[in-house]
């Protein structure tokens, strides 16, 4: 099951409209930034438009990812944004102009190309970040664009087999619940077929059969243990190739190997981390391949030949980029790439350019390829920052502090430039969301503002339950574990208040998705250590995220929270619940929510907000009724982002209200 990596930041953050009255009449109020009308707010007071020109062009920062390579030319596709949310571009070369190819009001957010001649790609959207993807055909000679699934149910994960337009792919059509194996020639959408009914909502599609014969197919149970399968194509019979064991077992992206005989696929059996390893089809015992490097494979590719695989190791969080050898077994290093985070690798079919998308502290998401045999590097993208100066964005610098139980926990620290800052400096403690995640040195995006212009250092932390760090730390905080994960901020806090050159009587905490329920949770533990509160989309009480968020996510969220059907579970997650704790709130609370969230229902914002308004303190809710599990769209990104600022500068910060609202 591949693991999810959470980039940074996880405060989600960006072109404002401006009220203004007429010269003529009463005096003038103040020009505020005015709420778009897809968005709900509540007890956000007036947001002065110097917020948002003083902050405008940290929303201007654009990102370039690669999603494939035509497989005829040295041309790739891209997704990035020109508008309001990321769209398909074709770049012909690298350092060409982007080309944009789709224009929707949503995100669109994987393109694939046929494998055979390039005519056309197929791509993945949704509608308002409810999350029911459908994939659409787009014709490359005449820009023509044909829906291919049933535009209802949640397809995912298309693969192309070698040599013809058939795509396999795992949707939710036949219960709603259920991600079925598909298949489809991408040129006719009458020829959609189920070809395999499953049970579950964790199976995968990973590759084809060089002969288009046979699948790989993935069964995720948690990030902890999965299972591969193989399919055969024309009877839709399927055979376990990875058993159950006396330990639970990971298995990631399987992919076949050239001359058919067995594959490769990223496994921590017989370790902590996910090592590549190479399995015969025959007796299936695996040959591990990466040993010597202590750290998880987070995703690799194989060359045209099958003589050369790239793969990225995620070393304390940083990516490194290796080749190795299939026949000799040999590794040798790949391109040199600054501290920051691959997103994955992507062999062109010439068998020697290597795409890659970058994040970087100093460097927006971009995208760049490398020759395997010369090593020289070709920069594709160039992602504007706003006019901004990037050297002057705050390298990260990982810090260690010992928990409760006398383990040590790491993260990732955002410092102000201390000439332009003196003195101790106020915090915000930013929490990964997953919770099997891992905060790594990317891109900081937005948060570059709250460093650089108010002075304000960001940690982002790495708490048990994170991945990257081995097997063993994921699973720390499953089940009855949970509450660790809670103590582990709560060090954190105590470390701040060590720390010579940070305030730790002026500490805010926030978060995304299970990021904002550690929010949450913080605040009902440690009120009197923080100043305020901003959970993102966050579960208020898990027992009601599992009996309300969809079917499909059910069984793979109790694997990690523990299943609310048990009752000394329940009664567990009764107790620990912030909505059950809500009294114990009283700092000011910013609440960001989805109306459309699939996996967090706006429900548990709204019933935490709603049980807030008695407590006295100042609450700060905005949703968003065209956005789902965060908010993807300009527009509203930039709104939330202008009343978080001030937000942090009201009540982190303790700047009068009248000044922060300009009023």
């Amino acid at each position: 099951m591949k693991r999810t990596l959470t980039f940074l930041p996880l405060i989600i953050f960006t072109s404002f409209a401006l009220a203004q009255h007429a010269p003529s009449g009463p005096p003038l109020a103040p020009q505020s930034v005015q709420p778009n009308s897809a968005l709900i707010v509540e007890g956000i007071p007036p947001v002065p438009t110097s917020i948002a020109q003083q902050a405008d062009r940290y929303t201007q920062v654009r990102t370039a990812a690669f999603l494939d390579w035509n497989p005829t030319k040295r041309e790739m596709l891209i997704n990035t944004r020109f508008g309001d949310v990321p769209q398909v571009h074709r770049v012909a070369a690298p350092g060409a102009d982007r080309t944009q190819l789709t224009f929707f009001p949503d995100r669109v957010t994987s393109a694939h190309y046929d494998p055979v001649n390039g005519k056309y790609f197929i791509f993945s959207k949704d509608i308002g970040g409810g999350e029911w993807f459908q994939y659409y055909r787009y014709d490359v000679d005449s820009g023509d664009i044909t829906l291919l699934t049933d535009g209802k149910s949640r397809n995912l994960g298309a693969v192309f087999a070698n040599r013809s337009g058939q795509f396999a792919y795992n949707s939710t059509r036949r219960n709603g619940q259920d991600t079925d194996l598909w298949v489809m020639d991408a040129s006719d959408p009458k020829t959609d077929r189920m070809l395999l009914q499953l049970q579950g909502g964790g199976w995968q599609t990973t590759d084809w059969s060089p002969d288009d014969k046979q699948l790989l197919l993935i069964e995720g149970i948690s990030v902890n243990e999965s299972y591969i399968w193989l399919v055969d194509v024309a009877s839709g019979q399927k055979r376990q190739l990875t058993q159950k064991g006396s330990e639970q077992i990971a298995y990631s992206d399987a992919k076949f190997s050239k001359d058919g005989k067995g594959f490769y696929a990223t496994t921590d059996r017989d370790s902590e981390f996910q090592r590549l390893a190479y399995f015969d089809l025959g007796s299936l015992q695996p040959k591990y391949l990466t040993s010597d490097i202590k750290w998880d494979v987070d995703d690799f590719d194989i060359s045209e030949d099958g003589r050369t695989i790239a793969f990225i190791a995620n070393e304390d969080g940083a990516s490194v980029i290796r080749l190795l050898d299939t026949a000799s077994g040999r590794q040798k290093a790949g391109p040199k790439i600054p501290l920051g985070v691959v997103g994955r690798v992507k062999w062109h079919k010439n068998g020697q350019d290597v795409a890659f998308s970058l994040s970087s502290a100093k460097s927006p998401l971009d995208t760049y390829s490398f020759n395997a045999q010369t090593g020289k590097v070709d920069r594709w993208t160039t992602s504007e920052t706003g006019g901004l100066n990037p050297a002057n964005f705050a390298t990260p610098e990982m810090i260690h502090w010992k928990t409760f139980d006398a383990r040590t926990i790491s993260g990732y620290l955002y410092k102000p430039d201390s000439a332009k800052f003196s003195g101790k400096r106020p915090v915000i403690i930013d929490i990964h969301g997953g919770p099997e995640g891992q905060s790594r040195p990317g891109f900081a995006g937005r948060t570059n503002y709250y460093v650089n212009e108010l002075g304000v250092a960001v940690i982002f932390p790495n708490v048990r339950g994170s991945t990257g760090y081995g097997k063993s730390f994921v699973k720390l905080d499953n089940g009855f574990l949970r509450e660790g994960t809670y103590k582990d901020i709560g060090a954190l806090i105590d470390w701040v208040k060590q720390s010579p050159d940070l305030d730790g009587g002026s500490i805010m905490v926030t978060g995304g998705s299970y990021g904002g329920h550690m929010t949450w949770a913080i605040a009902t533990l440690y009120e009197n250590d923080l100043c305020c509160q901003l959970p993102v989309v966050g579960p208020s009480n898990l027992v009601t995220l599992l009996e309300h968020t969809e079917p499909y996510r059910r069984d793979l969220r109790r694997v990690e929270y523990g299943d609310e059907r048990d009752p000394k579970m329940r009664e567990f997650m009764e107790r620990i619940a912030p909505m059950n704790n809500a009294q114990k709130i009283t700092k000011p609370t910013f609440v960001v929510a989805g109306t459309n969230d699939p996996r967090v229902p706006v429900s548990e914002s709204r019933q935490m907000a709603d049980k807030l308004k008695g407590n006295g303190a100042p609450l700060w809710y905005l949703e968003a009724k065209d956005e789902g599990h965060g908010f993807s769209k300009k527009k509203n990104q930039d709104f939330q982002f202008y009343s978080t600022i001030m937000f942090v500068k009201t009540y982190l910060l303790k700047q009068p209200l009248e000044t922060a609202a300009g009023q």
